[in-house]
């Protein structure tokens, strides 16, 4: 699946205009606890979160983050979009829960990340 089509599923917003959408995605995992996403994600993974601080863009830093899904219609601030565009990370909104995200995505054929 690529984020083009997850962008389309999530009825979502690119934040970030010049993201490359064809990217893509082999997996996902949903958490708002870094401490989960850190130990769980062993692969390159789309992260749906409802985290929009600088930690999430600097987590994908460490680990190989694809994109990130902000649901619940949360939106990071400018600086954080900022970061992302500068590490070419895509973003997206969307209004949908975590829950619904997440089962749209996995009834689409997007399997979750190994743990």
């Amino acid at each position: 699946m690529y984020l083009k089509d997850i962008v389309t599923i999530l009825e979502g917003e690119t934040l970030i205009p010049s993201a490359d959408l064809a990217v893509e995605v082999p997996c996902a995992f949903a958490s708002d606890l870094i401490s989960d996403i850190l130990m769980c994600t062993k692969e390159p993974t789309l992260l749906l979160t409802g985290l929009t601080n600088n930690q999430v863009i600097r987590l994908a830093d460490m680990i190989d983050i694809v994109g990130i899904i902000f649901v619940r219609g949360k939106r990071p601030l400018d600086e954080i979009v900022e970061m992302a565009r500068e590490r070419k990370l895509p973003l997206i909104c969307t209004k949908m829960t975590m829950y619904r995200s997440s089962g749209l995505l996995f009834n689409a054929g997007l399997r979750s990340c190994k743990i």
